[in-house]
């Protein structure tokens, strides 16, 4: 079950696919975060999602927004996948401890070993402020994230 909406957002501290730290708590703050989690890199709903984003990267990534996206994946898969898609945001690895971050969150699917599509919008404060959560077949609304992020 994910987490509520009001809820204080668990800290993340993973690696980006240049296997830098990020930590969730750095933009607290600083920035609202757009946290999404999608179940694997290279498959078609995953490409197509993430694609769209980066074609509407200054609404997600700018002086008052941080995307980030969190994948099962290495990041050595995740660097290879951001190179060939030209995704310039980062791309997290909960990789290991396996789904630890999608646990955190309430999104990993226990069955398949990955996270299922779930999108946090984060305040500055730290709260979450919305969440929309997905099957892994279903694609989600970028349109949605816009909505929620307009009214913090």
């Amino acid at each position: 079950m994910a987490i509520d909406v009001g809820t204080k957002a668990p800290d993340l501290e993973l690696k980006n696919q240049h296997g830098e730290l990020v930590k969730l708590s750095d933009f607290r703050g600083e920035k609202n975060v757009v946290l999404l989690f999608y179940p694997f890199a290279f498959t078609g709903v995953c490409t197509g999602e993430l694609c769209a984003l980066r074609d509407e990267l200054p609404k997600f990534v700018n002086d008052d927004v941080q995307l980030l996206a969190v994948s099962c994946d290495s990041p050595f898969s995740l660097r290879v996948f951001a190179e060939q898609e030209g995704l310039e945001y980062p791309l997290l690895s909960d990789f290991w401890p396996h789904g630890e971050g999608s646990r955190a969150f309430g999104v990993f699917d226990e069955d398949k070993g990955c996270a299922v599509r779930g999108t946090f919008v984060i305040d500055k404060d730290g709260v979450v402020r919305w969440t929309v959560v997905n099957a892994i077949p279903d694609a989600r609304d970028l349109n949605e994230y816009l909505t929620a992020l307009g009214t913090l």
